[in-house]
């Protein structure tokens, strides 16, 4: 099956900004995580497809040659797949066909990247922290140190190919000289035979083990941020270089904050009294707690700003968001007699004013409903 388009996947057009991308790309990550959709079963190839169709588009230069050569990489035979791949290995291959080049050995191929998800607290994300945690993966073998060959034996130089991995067909053809390059069935490309197998590793050169590793989180971090830890994937075939481990994070909600992108939200209650006549409120932050002055007359839903007191920016120790407290006026609820009487007392030392200001709302109300 083809795979979509990158832009497609995360939702998004080839003309948006990288700032549009990251955005597509953490709230697709907030709903597509597997820890969030234990219950779908394709949650996980779900969040697979846009992790890596972020990946290719937030490099710039990784963009650029998407846009120009889509899933088919002419470096790689493809973004993931796609590239002509026929019995002679590729475009390359029918060159040296036809006019007889020398080619190219497949080396051992690099290991396979892995992936982990991390659930961290919002209060994590936001100073970073050190994890431990532990991953399967198979890892080069210890015994042999990756030959394959049980330790004090000979590796001997496989006579098939003679330690090139693969073994050449020429055959001359009306078009000229024909060289065909296949992997030596032999050594399987390793250009060596082992005649006593390491016992560890069966002649593998490779084992499963379950490997813990400490991770640096860095501070501001969200729900999709992917961490790279290089050489943490899987041992590479043959001695080639491992993979790369990618953390993927998910930050849990918090009770009082609310994140966006860089900033904070909070909603603070205030008492009838305090809106009325002003007061100061203490706020909790991030980092400690904050005193906001109340001016009298404030109303419900009133906005006021801390500076820098938001998220750190990823990458940016120094520079942070802001946090925006908003005012929820409480209105009493379970007066006593003596509390009704003072209340209507205000009403009446109101009067005419606040009958007036009533008047008016609804004035205003009717004339919006007939459209003037």
């Amino acid at each position: 099956m083809s795979k979509r388009d990158y832009y497609e996947v995360l939702g998004v057009g080839r003309s948006a900004s990288q700032e549009e991308i990251k955005k597509a790309y953490r709230g697709l990550a907030r709903k597509l995580h597997p820890d969030v959709n234990k219950e779908d079963p394709a949650a996980g190839e779900k969040f697979k497809e846009i992790s890596e169709a972020y990946e290719a588009l937030s490099d710039p230069s990784r963009r650029a040659e998407y846009d120009q050569f889509g899933h088919q990489d002419p470096a790689q035979g493809g973004f993931g797949g796609g590239g002509f791949q026929g019995d002679f290995g590729g475009i390359n291959d029918i060159f040296d066909m036809f006019f007889g080049g020398g080619g190219r050995a497949r080396g051992p191929a690099r290991g396979a990247d892995l992936e982990y998800g991390l659930a961290i607290e919002f209060k994590d994300a936001a100073f970073g922290l050190k994890r431990e945690i532990e991953i399967p993966r198979t890892e080069t073998c210890a015994t042999c140190s990756g030959s394959g060959a049980k330790p004090g034996t000979k590796v001997d130089t496989c006579s098939t190919c003679r330690g090139s991995g693969v073994q050449e067909f020429v055959t001359n053809t009306p078009l000229g000289r024909m060289v065909n390059r296949r992997t030596c069935p032999t050594c399987q490309g390793r250009g060596k035979r082992i005649s006593t197998p390491c016992a560890d590793c069966r002649g593998q050169g490779t084992v499963r083990r379950r490997r813990k590793l400490e991770v640096n989180i860095p501070a501001g971090v969200d729900t999709g941020t992917r961490i790279r830890v290089s050489g943490g994937g899987e041992a590479g075939d043959h001695g080639a270089p491992p993979g790369d481990l990618y953390i993927v994070i998910r930050v849990n909600p918090h009770d009082f904050f609310e994140r966006d992108g860089n900033d904070i939200h909070c909603e603070v209650p205030i008492t009838f009294v305090q809106a009325a006549l002003g007061d100061e409120i203490t706020v909790p932050t991030l980092y400690g707690r904050e005193t906001v002055r109340v001016p009298e007359g404030t109303q419900t839903g009133t906005m006021f700003h801390l500076r820098g007191k938001g998220m750190p920016r990823l990458g940016n120790g120094v520079s942070r968001g802001d946090q925006h407290v908003r005012v929820i006026v409480q209105t009493p609820t379970k007066l006593n007699e003596r509390q009704k009487e003072l209340f209507r007392e205000m009403s009446r030392q109101f009067g005419e004013d606040a009958h007036e200001q009533s008047r008016n709302f609804f004035d205003r109300m009717k004339s919006a409903l007939r459209g003037e």
